[in-house]
């Protein structure tokens, strides 16, 4: 009975020991709370403005630390830039390229130490979640370069008097509203995306972390997406949309998915515009190694790799000539290259599986022609304008492989050079066999020949080219070609063929073979073209093939010469048919008035 009494008071005590200690941790929590929070709030004001150099302010308008759960919950936090700083540093010509300002709903900080914190002056928090975040940044370009200033001290060095040790496990943010102004270009250039998700993972501010390069803004890896952008240009002749955007900064990998150029109707396009019409699709973009700090920090886009995967590329040739006959030599890749807006470095440019078509209109035709390279896959080296790189090496080459028309594999080389000033560049390539009658696409409209029948077995060609022309070596090997020379039938809308023309052509001009009998050499044109300023680089490097393949059949200057000749004698012959017919309706008009007059004075 003793026991159990001693037994029953025992629990009563320590019920009682219990609740007490509950009450005693309950008003401390309380306590520590209110007591904290403001000292929070000043903590937080001193290491912003400590490690921004006093750039930054942060402001909230309450804070609230549970000592329990070990959480912290800040509410309608502004980050904003100290426009006097920031001012005062750009005279100084120490001011960053970009300024963020930052406005959050609600910060939850989770998993804290408070005691640590206090104490050991270690902040160390497990996650940070962030709800309804605006992110502003605006990009001017201040400086090309780190400038060197007083206080070059990292950012643990100017906050280790307050706290020894920030670690935070990860940053989460979702639906972020981003806004991107560009005050660097001629006009001010807004960006405004939504649907981004940001996250960063490991954060580490201390003695070991201050000089990890392999870090970005002190964190292992920080991570990017973005869903569902688009957007159209300024001119409202293109919109594009991508489907994903993804950057890990561990990874130094940007990703896009589903990325799409389209542009307005052929009708609407070349009634606003002079210049030639794109057509993009790509199912995925690759971008490695890539250096995001000094493309975030001097717009210096550097990587060592980019691959583009499976994709379209439609050029259609703009057929309204402008009034200025503008010079269209900004579509040649090495003058192309020189005009980008930001410094571009990468080391190797990756294609596979992509489509590429010309289309031009051709006015005595009135009808379309079209060129495809199918399946095309291939590199370019040394893809650049960063004046450095450029000193090294000027030349950027690209060596691809495509099946022309769907049918012949072809091989082509070009060498741009990016610093000649009259652009030069040089090209190469060889096509295999396949049916002559596969180019009708391009021949009938373009050239209004219409291949019969025929085997190209080999078709070569070696240029050398600058902004003003290009010299070079065509050479076509093929097997009995039968033609039909064409004209327009604007009645019908459609091309029909010339019979007479299309017969002398086979019989006394084109050439059936090249070469003309076995063991003999074949026939070599060699080109010399002179560029109109109006042409573009597709059209200009299509022509020169053209001039080098007419020779090539038999359709030489002095052959032409001939057919523009007989063209010209069967003109005038036409014309004094009609002459002679004429005459001999007019003497068969006056014999019969003769008869009629004799006939009535008969009477």
């Amino acid at each position: 009975m003793a026991f159990k009494y001693l037994q029953k008071k025992w629990q009563k005590v320590t019920l009682a020991v219990v609740l007490g200690f509950t009450v005693i941790i309950l008003v401390a929590a309380i306590f520590i709370n209110s007591y904290w929070s403001p000292i929070l709030e000043n903590k937080v004001k001193d290491i912003v403005s400590a490690s921004s150099d006093s750039l930054y302010k942060v402001d909230f308008s309450s804070a609230e630390l549970h000592v329990l759960r070990g959480t912290i919950v800040i509410f309608n936090i502004t980050l904003k830039p100290d426009t006097a700083v920031y001012n005062a540093k750009k005279r100084l010509h120490l001011a960053p390229n970009n300024l963020v300002e930052l406005h959050i709903k609600k910060l939850v900080f989770s998993h804290i130490h408070p005691l640590s914190l206090y104490f050991r002056h270690r902040l160390n928090i497990g996650q940070v979640l962030v709800y309804n975040p605006e992110l502003n940044i605006s990009y001017q370009l201040n400086h090309t370069r780190d400038t060197v200033v007083k206080d070059n001290r990292t950012a643990w060095q100017k906050i280790s008097k307050s706290l020894h040790f920030i670690h935070i496990g990860d940053i989460l943010m979702g639906d972020v509203k981003f806004s991107y102004k560009d005050y660097s270009g001629n006009k001010l250039a807004i960006s405004e995306l939504k649907e981004m998700n940001l996250s960063a993972h490991d954060l580490l501010i201390d003695s070991a972390t201050q000089t990890d390069k392999s870090r970005l803004l002190y964190c292992k890896d920080i991570t990017a997406e973005l869903n569902n952008y688009k957007a159209k240009t300024p001119n409202g002749l293109y919109s594009y949309s991508i489907k994903s955007v993804k950057l890990s900064t561990s990874k130094s990998q940007l990703n896009l998915t589903g990325i799409s150029l389209k542009p307005a109707t052929t009708d609407v396009f070349f009634t606003r515009s002079h210049k030639d019409r794109f057509t993009l699709s790509l199912d995925s973009v690759q971008l490695n190694n890539f250096d995001f700090l000094s493309y975030h920090k001097y717009r210096t886009l550097t990587a060592q790799n980019l691959l583009f995967h499976n994709g379209a590329l439609q050029v259609f040739a703009n057929p309204n000539q402008s009034e200025k006959k503008e010079d269209k030599i900004i579509s040649f890749p090495n003058v192309a290259m020189g005009k980008l807006p930001i410094d571009i470095k990468i080391d190797t440019i990756l294609f596979k599986r992509i489509s590429v078509t010309y289309n031009e209109f051709n006015v005595k035709s009135k009808k379309t022609g079209t060129i495809t390279f199918n399946n095309t896959n291939g590199r370019a080296l040394n893809f650049t304008n960063n004046k450095a790189a450029l000193q090294k090496n000027s030349i950027t080459t690209i060596q691809l492989s495509s099946y022309f028309m769907n049918r012949g594999k072809l091989n082509v080389a070009f060498n741009f050079n990016l610093t000649d000033r009259i652009n030069s560049f040089n090209y190469r390539g060889s096509l295999g066999p396949m049916n002559a009658q596969e180019i009708n696409k391009a021949t009938m409209p373009l050239a209004m020949v219409k291949v019969n029948a025929g085997t190209i077995k080999r078709f070569s060609f070696d240029v050398k080219a600058n902004r003003n022309g290009a010299k070079g070596k065509v050479e076509l090997l093929y097997n009995d070609v039968k033609v039909s020379l064409l004209k327009a039938d604007t009645i019908n809308d459609k091309l029909k063929k010339k019979l007479v023309e299309s017969l002398f052509a086979n019989i006394f001009i084109l050439k059936h073979d090249n070469p003309d009998s076995p063991g003999e050499q074949p026939r070599v044109a060699y080109v010399n073209f002179i560029r109109k300023p109006e042409n573009a680089f597709f059209k200009s490097v299509w022509q020169v093939l053209l001039d080098g393949i007419k020779p090539s059949v038999g359709l030489d200057e002095k052959t032409l010469q001939s057919i523009a000749q007989m063209k010209d004698q069967r003109a005038v012959d036409k014309q004094n048919r009609q002459v002679k017919k004429a005459q001999r309706k007019q003497r068969r008009a006056e014999r019969k008035l003769k008869r009629e007059i004799k006939k009535a004075e008969s009477k």
